[in-house]
């Protein structure tokens, strides 16, 4: 969502396109024209790749501490808040891409809340 798409893959036969983690929401995205800003190139460094998960949360890897704390800075911050980057696929998930996003690298670094 916003797009209403469904798109399918096998797992570990994607290939890896140097963003983010191998098998994450932003790679997948990559991989078959999805469009999910990355300013950072997947790095865990802006909020750009911030998704809401809806459906399917236990299908995706644990958020690790870096994501915790970048989420913290992301806008619009829900209890079911990922980053694209980080969230490894291991299931059927159903996310959000929300139509605003934090770009903390074009804004010099600088957060205004």
């Amino acid at each position: 969502m916003p797009e209403n798409r469904t798109v399918e893959f096998e797992t570990g036969k994607l290939p890896y396109l140097d963003h983010g983690k191998p098998g994450s929401l932003l790679d997948i995205a990559m991989n078959l024209d999805v469009h999910l800003e990355h300013a950072c190139g997947g790095s865990c460094a802006c909020t750009t790749c911030h998704v809401i998960v809806l459906e399917g949360e236990q299908n995706l890897s644990p958020a690790d501490d870096d994501e915790l704390d970048r989420l913290d800075m992301a806008a619009g911050l829900t209890l079911r808040s990922r980053l694209g980057c980080q969230a490894v696929v291991k299931g059927d998930v159903t996310v959000e891409i929300p139509g605003w996003n934090r770009n903390y690298i074009s804004e010099g670094g600088k957060s205004t809340l």
